[in-house]
């Protein structure tokens, strides 16, 4: 998945799929906890992929993960392409009425909108871009 995608948020708290990523997410998908308070999407098989390495941890270390899955909807998108991406998801993030869906390869990333112009104008500098490129082996 790649791309930025920006979308509103209904009273509801129901949110398009960006169309260009609904073939890739599928009929079902799941959303939780991402890193540095966005939200984390992944399509069945990804999400199944995490429950195959969560499921081979030790308990002592799988504990780790339990705000991970408490906080994991799976989402199911309406004929119109709408999904409910609960409070509590909302909350964590910070989504106001404004959201930046952004791919993230195998995944995709829900951002409140500000929050994500703010990060991108702080994070997108040519040094950081380079840094990246290299990581890359570009």
């Amino acid at each position: 998945m790649y791309g930025r995608y920006d979308h509103g948020v209904d009273p509801k708290g129901r949110l398009f799929v960006p169309a260009k990523l609904r073939t890739e997410l599928g009929d079902a998908f799941y959303v939780t906890l991402g890193l540095d308070h966005c939200l984390s999407v992944y399509t069945q098989e990804g999400w199944s992929r995490i429950l195959e390495k969560f499921n081979s941890l030790p308990i002592s270390q799988s504990t780790k993960m339990r705000f991970l899955f408490a906080n994991a909807a799976k989402c199911e998108p309406d004929k119109q392409g709408r999904f409910l991406l609960p409070a509590e998801l909302r909350r964590y993030a910070g989504i106001g009425q404004e959201v930046t869906f952004i791919g993230q390869g195998d995944r995709a990333e829900i951002w409140d909108t500000a929050t994500y112009q703010k990060l991108e104008e702080e994070m997108l500098t040519p040094e950081n871009l380079k840094a990246a490129m290299e990581e890359l082996n570009f």
